[in-house]
């Protein structure tokens, strides 16, 4: 990571107004997406939208030639091209030989994308943006930090600020005044404009039709008051036939802004007459820029199923304190890191993706079903394959990791060493240049005897069911009481609970970082100790582990062409299960009986994001707490990540402190005495903060809770 990008980190964290505005937006916004997907089944709607788009992309080029014919039967000239270069020379040649000196625009993000605007305006043309999100960038000197609103950033006091330098009139922060004087000063502009420069939503290669979704009237000026329109559209927004609009239109609004339907739908087929009577000229430019080689990747054709909504970027925890300046290029977000690494190059993306925190809510929200998160670790695999591992990466990864015998050896010398700092199983500070990962929340101790060891101790009942216990490194080393809440659990309902001692590192944390090698490797190991005991249940009290296994073995064994261990994946995927899932079950079954009867404490409960978003569980361990009498009380942003992200709170100390202090004080609104949480990431994230601040709020993982009230 660049200086420069630290900076441009620390920057953004300490603008309050950046994180301000796009907090209180964040916040609205999913309340009013909710009110405005009620009735809808969403998941259907996004599968139709999926199936619509990734059709497209599997006939780029049919489509596109017959968007083309289509378009040009009807008195549109169309101009395709791969170059980005081509596009802006296209336009600019048009220009010149009809005349043009000055150009409005609505807003158009593949304009933004080839950095139009420079380019018309070093060869002399005058360019104005009329969308009122992009004028306000346009005056500030800056590009969009959000697809849909390019100026969410800023505050109505800066609009105000730049506003008052633009008309050489000192005024206030009124937002209806402010909105007056860019009509009254944008209106001049479409009047006596030669060329309107617009994108599109959709492009229909049935009819040739052009669709525009918007929220100001600019883009219907733009269009029509010119005598020539040109539109650049990116190939991804073909679709086959005119049916297909109706599946995107309702999900684009609802989507982007929480609205039904926006202010304008315009359509525009074929060449219209002008004003005066004459004939408009209609150019379309179909811009490929990479999209057709994006289209044949097995993994990244996905990503064209995009519809520009940016909803994952307003659901986004690092997004919503950084913004799109820092968290992107000329596109942001997760799928910006995506799009950044086709249409400018992989190396672009380096930076940025390593901010996704990997909490799947951009997956939860996505009206293409894209699934970013698992796209931006395929950037991170390719880039360590181009560009191989750091030497930090090598020594943990390759070094470590790889190395169960190693890596153990490691933990039980690190329960020795930590003996100097350690204080009521929490280490709070640390010498030297370890000092930054014990400074916004403590550390727990290593375990001086792992749960691997303590297992040989607990006396269970030989029983003709049994279950694998996969406990992961830290319930392992760091919380062995939380695996001896399972086993007591399980033992409960008739289980015997099987510890191999084989198990190592899930490998989640080397796939994360794109080094596959080491993950398939990590993979192989636990197929061998896992499956070498005939179980009924492999179970797991870490969602992160339990993903893993239960998905991630499986596609990374694929990706690095294991394919001999894939059969063995599949049996174990089968098997796996989580915690909450299998006591749930259990319960139901009536092998297990929790205590009722009693009204015990307040509780609240944190979903983890692997829990929730990969394997859709929140619900059983909400039941579960409630059936052995906790009070249980909702917080706030319940299945808000909490900053963990596995390594992330390492990489990222400065964006993880924030997003931990916003879910403690969540907690401690609930008025809640102890949290409960299905994963021991979460539980060291979240327990470190509260022993930092000095509260007595207890953390808990939900087995240790159920484990209390046993009958």
């Amino acid at each position: 990571m660049t200086e420069q990008f630290k900076q441009s980190i620390e920057q953004a964290l300490h603008n309050p107004n950046l994180t301000g505005a796009l907090g209180r937006f964040s916040e609205a916004y999913v309340i009013s997406r909710a009110k405005a997907y009620e009735g809808i089944d969403f998941e259907a709607l996004r599968s139709r939208i999926a199936e619509i788009k990734g059709g497209a992309a599997e006939r780029l080029e049919e489509l596109a030639q017959q968007f083309q014919r289509e378009a040009e039967a009807r008195g549109a000239k169309v101009f395709r091209t791969s170059s980005p270069q081509a596009v802006k020379e296209y336009i600019l040649n048009l220009a010149r030989e009809k005349g043009v000196k000055l150009v409005v625009k609505s807003k158009s993000m593949a304009s933004e994308e080839i950095h139009l605007n420079p380019y018309l305006e070093q060869a002399g043309l005058t360019v104005k943006e009329t969308d009122l999100g992009e004028w306000i960038i346009q005056l500030a000197g800056q590009k969009p930090s959000h697809m849909v609103m390019p100026a969410i950033h800023m505050t109505k006091e800066e609009v105000a600020d730049l506003f008052s330098k633009e008309v050489q009139e000192r005024l206030t922060s009124d937002i209806p005044r402010l909105v007056k004087v860019a009509r009254q000063e944008l209106r001049q502009y479409f009047l006596a404009a030669d060329m309107g420069i617009s994108g599109a939503n959709i492009a229909v290669a049935e009819t040739g039709t052009l669709v525009l979704v918007t929220n100001e009237g600019n883009a219907r000026l733009v269009t029509t008051l010119p005598r020539i329109h040109v539109a650049i559209v990116g190939l991804e927004k073909l679709v086959p036939s005119f049916t297909d609009i109706a599946p995107i239109l309702q999900a684009l609004p609802r989507s982007a802004t929480g609205q039904l339907l926006t202010s304008y739908v315009s359509m525009i087929t074929g060449s219209t007459p002008n004003p005066d009577g004459s004939g408009k000229e209609l150019h379309i430019i179909l811009m490929d820029n990479r999209r057709s080689e994006m289209a044949r990747d097995p993994k990244f054709k996905e990503a064209l199923q995009c519809i520009r909504c940016a909803s994952c970027l307003n659901v986004c925890p690092v997004y919503r304190l950084v913004g799109g300046h820092v968290f992107g290029h000329v596109y942001a977000g997760g799928i910006g890191t995506i799009l950044t690494a086709w249409f400018d190059e992989l190396k672009k993306s380096e930076e940025i993706q390593g901010l996704c925190i990997m909490c799947g809510r951009c997956r939860e929200v996505c009206p293409g079903k894209i699934d970013i998160p698992e796209l931006i670790v395929e950037i991170r695999r390719r880039l360590v394959k181009e560009e191989g591992q750091s030497l930090t990466q090598k020594a943990i990864f390759s070094g470590v990791l790889s190395n169960r015998r190693l890596f153990h050896s490691l933990l039980r010398a690190a329960s020795l060493a930590q003996k100097p700092f350690a204080r009521g199983g929490f280490i709070r500070h640390l010498p030297l240049f370890f000092s930054g990962l014990a400074e916004f929340r403590s550390l727990p101790t290593i375990a001086e005897t792992p749960l691997r060891d303590r297992v040989k101790q607990i006396k269970q009942t030989p029983a003709r069911e049994k279950a694998v216990f996969y406990a992961g490194c830290l319930i392992d080393f760091a919380y062995p009481q939380m695996g001896e809440a399972v086993i007591k659990v399980l033992n409960k309902a008739g289980i015997e609970v099987v510890f191999p001692e084989g198990q190592t590192c899930c490998g989640a944390p080397a796939r994360y970082n794109g080094a596959f090698e080491v993950a398939a490797q990590n993979a192989v190991d636990n197929l061998k100790a896992l499956l070498s005991t005939e179980a009924s249940y492999v179970v797991s009290a870490c969602p992160t582990c339990t993903a893993a296994l239960k998905h991630e073995f499986i596609s990374t064994l694929e990706t690095q062409g294991r394919q001999e261990w894939l059969s063995r994946a599949r049996e174990l995927a089968a098997k796996t299960v989580d915690f909450s899932s299998l006591v749930k079950k259990l319960v139901d079954e009536g092998r297990l009986t929790l205590l009722e009867g009693e009204t015990l404490e307040k509780v609240t409960y944190h979903d983890s994001c692997h829990l929730k978003r990969t394997l859709k569980v929140w619900q059983q361990p909400r039941e579960l707490l409630q059936k052995a009498g906790y009070q249980l009380a909702e917080m706030f942003e319940a299945d808000m990540c909490c900053g963990m992200g596995g390594s992330y709170s390492l990489k990222f100390p400065e964006i993880s402190a924030p997003i931990l202090q916003r879910k403690l004080q969540n907690i401690k609104n609930t008025g809640a005495t102890t949290v409960a949480m299905d994963c021991p990431g979460c539980v060291m994230q979240i327990a470190g903060g509260f022993d930092k601040q000095g509260e007595g709020i207890r953390v808990k993982h939900t087995a240790e809770l159920l484990a209390e009230k046993l009958k």
